[in-house]
């Protein structure tokens, strides 16, 4: 099987060519550089996301947050669940963990606030 993907590492865009046998990925073309070929390997075999979303504040605003690190794709709707019955209590800055432990990372604040 083959799945064609544009590379996000990097601006340059790269249109890659993956030729895959189930999961297993037999090669990788149209990479200019190794972080595309390690960019087709894990979007074939174990995608994984940065969730950004919102959180409420304990006085009722909205907090930017994100996940300080990439979580599998297929648990983004488990964090986003954890995301939207949480609450942050101000004031948070920028990198704060406001909630800890969520799929194996933290949603930290992606704005300073209160």
């Amino acid at each position: 099987m083959q799945r064609n993907l544009t590379c996000i590492v990097c601006p340059r865009g790269c249109n890659l060519c993956v030729q895959l046998e189930g999961k297993t990925v037999l090669c990788v073309t149209g990479n200019a550089c190794p972080r595309g070929q390690q960019y087709a390997q894990t979007e074939c075999t174990n995608p994984r996301r940065t969730v950004t979303s919102t959180l409420r504040c304990t006085d009722g605003s909205l907090l930017p947050v994100k996940t300080a690190a990439p979580i599998p794709k297929e648990k983004i709707t488990e964090c986003m669940h954890i995301i939207n019955r949480a609450t942050a209590t101000l004031p948070v800055s920028i990198g704060d963990v406001v909630v800890a432990d969520v799929l194996g990372t933290h949603i930290v604040a992606t704005q300073n606030k209160g």
